[in-house]
């Protein structure tokens, strides 16, 4: 924050509560001339005004919280770039990655600064850390238990669903059956297949999905008869004549979709001829991922949740596509 707008902040919050402080001083003082309790000689709908001070509760409740705001604001943060005299902090606001975010807590923690963050998740670990690598891992603590085997815990798969619901459920939904550019992670269609080793290598590194975009390679009567040809695919009446031609400028899009249109999991290129799709089924929606492409991005989450979380969340992610692990 510039010295301006800190100058700024700091002389607008004061100033309001030295106002504050100078009205309430102003009307606990009689001025008025008259005796306490007499009558002021004002009278409104049967209603006549007494010389009467403001309640004294009233009164100290209200120069109690001047004092308790004046003392939280010398001991935290809130006036401008002043840190308050305690150095106490929610978070890092500073960093722009991952790498410096874990720099920034560690350094916070090994100082022992009052970084409510960096001490939330020292707290975390100390109670829930052994839990995770309880669940996580098998009885000699050495080696990760398999995740069909963790499918099958009830308890750890309890967990799962909690750290699903607090990392991925933005995304994907709070029920993992996401919503528009975001898979549904309960049915069988798995872009970049749904083994359970795979599942864990897509939450641990990410994915980037990239769509080109077709229409300078096509033109616009050339995205029109793909997309019939397409929508055909999945079962759909579509006419036969701009399918028929749709077909011929398939080969373009079979490098990645496959001849027949099945899709391929090691591009993450999904099969077409299913009613599943990712940005929509509509005829103007495919035709808007035709046209313009699509560009899909999983984040990466081993450095943010590790891998015994990422296990547990592994697991669960199986199980519901999975009956047998339920």
């Amino acid at each position: 924050m510039t010295t301006f707008w800190s100058l700024w902040i700091t002389i607008i919050t004061l100033g309001t509560i030295l106002g504050i402080a100078t009205i309430l001083y102003w009307c606990m003082k009689d001025k008025m001339g008259v005796e306490e309790g007499e009558d002021m000689g004002h009278e409104y709908d049967g209603i006549r005004e007494i010389n009467n001070p403001l309640p004294k509760w009233w009164s100290y409740m209200f120069w109690g919280t001047i004092i308790f705001g004046l003392v939280y604001l010398a001991l935290f943060p809130g006036l401008g770039n002043f840190k308050g005299f305690l150095g106490w902090q929610s978070s890092n606001q500073t960093v722009r990655s991952v790498e410096e975010s874990k720099l920034a807590i560690a350094n916070a923690q090994k100082e022992q600064r009052l970084d409510q963050y960096a001490r939330e998740l020292d707290d975390a670990k100390a109670t829930f850390g052994e839990t995770f690598k309880t669940l996580a891992y098998d009885a000699s603590g050495n080696a990760l238990r398999p995740i069909t085997e963790i499918a099958g815990d009830s308890d750890a798969i309890k967990v799962g669903q909690r750290l699903f619901i607090q990392n991925c459920a933005q995304c994907h939904g709070s029920d993992a059956r996401g919503q528009l550019g975001y898979p549904n992670l309960t049915d069988d269609a798995w872009l970049y297949g749904g083994e359970a080793e795979t599942i864990k290598t897509t939450i641990m590194q990410g994915r980037h999905g990239v769509m080109p975009a077709w229409i300078d390679t096509l033109g616009e009567d050339g995205v029109r008869d793909v997309t019939t040809y397409v929508l055909g695919l999945s079962g759909r009446s579509v006419n036969a004549k701009e399918a028929a031609a749709g077909q011929q400028r398939f080969v373009v899009c079979a490098a990645c979709h496959g001849t027949d249109g099945k899709g391929n999991p090691a591009f993450g290129a999904p099969d077409l001829t299913d009613q599943t799709w990712l940005y929509g089924g509509s005829r103007r929606a495919v035709e808007a991922t035709i046209t313009h492409g699509r560009q899909g991005v999983m984040p990466a989450w081993k450095d943010v949740l590790g891998e015994e979380k990422v296990q547990l969340i592994s697991a669960y992610v199986w199980s519901l596509s999975n009956e047998a692990s339920k």
